[in-house]
């Protein structure tokens, strides 16, 4: 059977800052971003399923997405937590409710990355995450190939 890729774009709005970094994305700022993910598998070929024919049904992959990735970070603030910013990320989660605390610099390139390791241990075995690409601005964007990645 041929294998099929698969491709649904989602979209959320998002807010971070890069401690450290030496231009103005050190500040506050937001993205509307634009996430790619494609999928790649072989459709089912059972007369009896009712998804006979589709590699994957594309509201499972939305729901999928939509729980691990858009809710969670849909009009959220991004901050790294470093050694001298304890008192603020404090603060920001005591004044706000979307505040996500990573471990990493939320740069766009750090993001796709453990959004493919969050979605490939979502998705069922019987389809592979193939790829994402994710735009920052309409200009930019990472992607992540999961051949790249093995």
């Amino acid at each position: 059977m041929a294998k099929i890729r698969l491709t649904k774009e989602f979209s959320f709005e998002m807010a971070h800052a890069l401690f450290g970094y030496d231009g103005a994305c050190s500040q506050i700022h937001g993205h509307s971003y634009r996430l790619f993910v494609t999928i790649i598998g072989e459709p089912i070929d059972d007369n009896s399923d009712p998804k006979n024919g589709m590699v994957m049904d594309f509201g499972v992959i939305k729901g999928i997405v939509n729980r691990n990735l858009v809710d969670k970070y849909d009009h959220s603030l991004v901050l790294r937590s470093t050694d001298d910013n304890d008192q603020l990320l404090t603060t920001l989660k005591q004044n706000f409710e979307k505040i996500e605390i990573v471990d990493y610099q939320p740069t766009c390139e750090n993001m796709i990355s453990r959004f493919a390791a969050t979605l490939q241990r979502e998705l069922p075995s019987r389809v592979r995450l193939h790829s994402l690409k994710m735009h920052e601005t309409a200009t930019s964007y990472a992607e992540w190939f999961a051949e790249d990645n093995i």
